[in-house]
């Protein structure tokens, strides 16, 4: 759910700072913060786990759109793989 928050935060610094985040590029921003919050709710399921790592990996493609996405998609891909990595510990 942070990581929805923070996508949301930074449309408009990424726009005030010299990026040229689009109407496409917010949308896009937009989309992927709702489907990090909708995620979000349903980590019980299985198949959870793996589009999360997808929607990682779909931040990072958004770098194609801002740098400063991709850096985020990198901090929070990190973050992602900790969290299996402890989940796999924890279940075994």
């Amino acid at each position: 759910m942070l990581e929805a928050i923070v996508l949301l935060l930074a449309i408009q610094p990424i726009r005030i700072m010299g990026g040229h985040l689009s109407g496409w590029g917010v949308a896009a921003v937009i989309a992927l913060a709702v489907l990090c919050a909708l995620l979000a709710g349903m980590m019980g399921r299985r198949w959870a786990w793996p589009a999360g790592a997808v929607l990682q990996a779909l931040l990072i493609a958004c770098g194609l759109l801002h740098w400063s996405l991709a850096v985020l998609g990198l901090i929070f891909a990190g973050t992602w793989a900790y969290a299996a990595y402890v989940r796999r510990s924890i279940l075994g």
